[in-house]
């Protein structure tokens, strides 16, 4: 076991708790905005941590820019789909906890 598949390993272990934390949010945060905020920004950061440590212990370089671009694809995706579900529950009448 090398010091690259160490630090892999650690990365893609340091990834888990924020899909947790995302996960934990989403069924204790009060209204939609904060949960929206808690699962884009947890799923963002856990999915960046895993691939980057998914990328090291492949040994490809192509690998690693697949897992790249796929975490680029999501940051863009969960971005336009936050902001669209937040855009329609203000669109409803859902507003945000303490205004």
């Amino acid at each position: 076991m090398t010091v690259v598949d160490v630090i892999g390993m650690a990365l893609v272990l340091a990834g888990v708790p924020f899909f947790l934390f995302g996960t934990l949010g989403l069924l204790r945060l009060p209204d939609t905005y904060s949960r929206l905020h808690a699962l884009a920004k947890g799923d963002n950061v856990g999915l960046g941590l895993v691939c980057l440590g998914l990328g090291l212990q492949s040994g490809s370089v192509l690998i690693t820019l697949k897992l790249l671009l796929i975490w680029v694809l999501m940051l863009i995706a969960s971005a336009t789909g936050a902001g669209l579900i937040a855009r329609t529950a203000l669109a409803r009448g859902l507003k945000p906890r303490g205004l």
